[in-house]
This record gives C-alpha cells, sequence and structure tokens, in this order.
C-alpha cells in the first residue's frame, strides 16, 4: 500500500558528486530510505509518528545541512496570498474548463479536505449542459453568472451511498437523522471551500450559491438526488471577466473569543459595525436599481437593508424554513 500523501515532504538532494546541481523531489520516508540508505539524526519531521527512520551512518554533509532545513511541511506565503486574493466572481468569460483540470481539483479536494469519520458523506454533481444550467438559473432566481460560468457544481450532504454499504455489510443502518444530516452538511461545506482554493490557485473563479436553500426540493428532484442526499450549497465556476474589489470582513476582535464567548456591549457593536455600515452603503447605493428600490421601501440603513424583503426577508426564511423542516423529514433526516 502507498505512503500517504501527508507523509511527503520536500527534500533537497545536494550531492557531493555533483555540486551545485540541486533537483527537488517528493519523497515517503521508505523512498528516502531506499535511496539513501540512512537518514541524520533529528530527521523525523514533526507530525510524523510511528515512522521507522533507521540511523545506520551519516549521510554526506551537503545532503545532512539541507535535511532539517527541508524536510518539513513547505510554509511560506503562498496560501495566505491566496486566501487574501479571494474574491466572489460573478462575470465570466465563456471559455470552457479542462476536464482534466476538474477532476484534479477535485481529486486534490477530496484528499485534503477533513471528513468526519473518513466516511465521505458528500457528493458533487456537476453541471454543463446548457438546458440542465438553463433550469439550474430558474431556480438559483435568474442569476446571470449561472449561465455565464462554465461550470455548475452541487453539492450534497449524502449518505446513500453509505447506508447502502451498511445493508450490504450486514452493518446496523444509522445517519437517517438530524445528526447524521449535519454531519454530511458540514462535510459538503468543508469539501466545496477547499475546491474552492484549488480553483482560485489556478486562476479561476467561483460564487457561493446561497440560493440552494431556498430550492433545495427542486434542485433534489433536477438532479435525481435519492433518499437521505440532499443540496446544501453551490459554487459556480470558471475564468473571471471582472475583477472587483475585495470585500471588507468585520474585524477580528469581534470574531476571536478567548476561552469564553464576549458578550459585545453597544459601544463594541456600534465600533465593529461602522465601517461596515459606510463600505456596505456605498456599494448598495452604487447600484442604480438597488438604491431605488432601497428608497421606495424608506430603507435609511445598511442593517434595515439586510432584513428587507430587497435581501434577506424575514417572512421568506420563515417559510422555506418550514419546507427545509418537511423536506428533511420526506428525505428521512428527521425522524
Amino acid at each position: 500500500m502507498p505512503e500517504p500523501q501527508t507523509l511527503r515532504y520536500q527534500l533537497r538532494h545536494a550531492h557531493a558528486s555533483q555540486p551545485g546541481r540541486h533537483r527537488l523531489n517528493y519523497l515517503t520516508p521508505t523512498e528516502f530510505r531506499q535511496q539513501h540508505h540512512t537518514v541524520p539524526n533529528r530527521a523525523v519531521p514533526p507530525g510524523v509518528i510511528g515512522s521507522k527512520w533507521p540511523v545506520r551512518v551519516k549521510p554526506p554533509a551537503t545532503l545532512q545541512t539541507t535535511w532539517h532545513r527541508l524536510a518539513t511541511p513547505v510554509m511560506n506565503n503562498d496560501f495566505s496570498n491566496l486566501l487574501k486574493r479571494h474574491r466572489s466572481i460573478r462575470r465570466y468569460k465563456p471559455d470552457a474548463i479542462d476536464p482534466t483540470l476538474i477532476e484534479q481539483v477535485c481529486a486534490d479536494a477530496i484528499a485534503g479536505a477533513s471528513s468526519s469519520g473518513n466516511l465521505n458523506a458528500v457528493s458533487i454533481v456537476l453541471t454543463r449542459d446548457a438546458s440542465r444550467k438553463q433550469r439550474l438559473y430558474e431556480l438559483h432566481f435568474e442569476q446571470p453568472m449561472v449561465l455565464q460560468a462554465p461550470l455548475v457544481m452541487t453539492f450534497c450532504a449524502d449518505w446513500f451511498r453509505t447506508r447502502q454499504w451498511l445493508r450490504r455489510r450486514g452493518a446496523r443502518d444509522n445517519f437517517d437523522n438530524l445528526i447524521g444530516y449535519h454531519v454530511a452538511a458540514f462535510d459538503a461545506i468543508i469539501l466545496a471551500q477547499t475546491l474552492c482554493l484549488g480553483f482560485e490557485a489556478r486562476g479561476l473563479g467561483i460564487c457561493y450559491m446561497g440560493t440552494t436553500l431556498h430550492s433545495m426540493r427542486a434542485i433534489a428532484e433536477l438532479l435525481e438526488l435519492p433518499d437521505t442526499c440532499l443540496p446544501v450549497t453551490t459554487l459556480v465556476v470558471g475564468y473571471p471577466d471582472e475583477s472587483p474589489q475585495r470585500r471588507d470582513r468585520l474585524p477580528l476582535a469581534a470574531l476571536l473569543h478567548d476561552e469564553t464567548y464576549h458578550r459585545p456591549s453597544d459601544e463594541e457593536i456600534d465600533a465593529t459595525y461602522a465601517e461596515r455600515e459606510r463600505l456596505g452603503w456605498e456599494r448598495y447605493m452604487a447600484v442604480p436599481e438597488l438604491k431605488a428600490k432601497m428608497q421606495a421601501l424608506g430603507i435609511t440603513s445598511l442593517a434595515q437593508f439586510y432584513t428587507s424583503e430587497a435581501k434577506y426577508d424575514p417572512d421568506v426564511f420563515r417559510t422555506d424554513s418550514a419546507a427545509l423542516r418537511t423536506l428533511l423529514e420526506s428525505k428521512h433526516f428527521l425522524t
């Protein structure tokens, strides 16, 4: 059985017989032993538990000096910069995405995303067919990016496959319950975000479709999802045809709690949302259609906008929440 990808470390080979010539490889502990017959003292990288790293002879000096520095997970600013470059892209070029690239990003994300119990209770449905995208466009409240992007990915909380396996092996049935739904839904979200990073690292753009939650039943029917399998989020993916400004986030101090939850005072709430209210208001008022609608509704603040019928209408949320409860019952996630 091949050694796990997680045990691969970067090692620079500096061969004494070929000074100045270096090549970068990724080696597992076994591969290193086979090629070099030894490892230097203190060579076991952090986190590698239970691996046998025999030390018999001292390696060449050039190899020994580079091992300790480079036989660790590659850590640099690339990942931080990737996160900072994130934008939600809502306009896409018509260029198709190479199917091989899609499969590679999916394979990498599945391998690298955490999964509860390693049960992988998630399925991804890819939609590229124009007629099916048209139907998804309608279910996602006719947002143009669904038609523009060459790929729509629907992430499903899926216990159908696992429960079928359990039955075939004479195991007790499980996961047809609310905890099962939560576990699978969180697995799906974790995988979706990991895929986002993979696509963005390759120059593609993405946008989450929150409308999935308001059209779950219809999307499930369109995609022919079986029992204990429901869509929980959707991504549109493609090559960006816009370069939007980076969106602000709330200050770190508002989200990060030390040991116990800190209940913010009214003054802290005002300070936390001050910049958000200014920037958000300016952004929405710069859209003529939104500005006219907000004025017609008598909206005078960003907070009022967020819970108005123009954005996240509480009445719609209550109605759709009741529909979601019924759907969870019919799919046997509430028993």
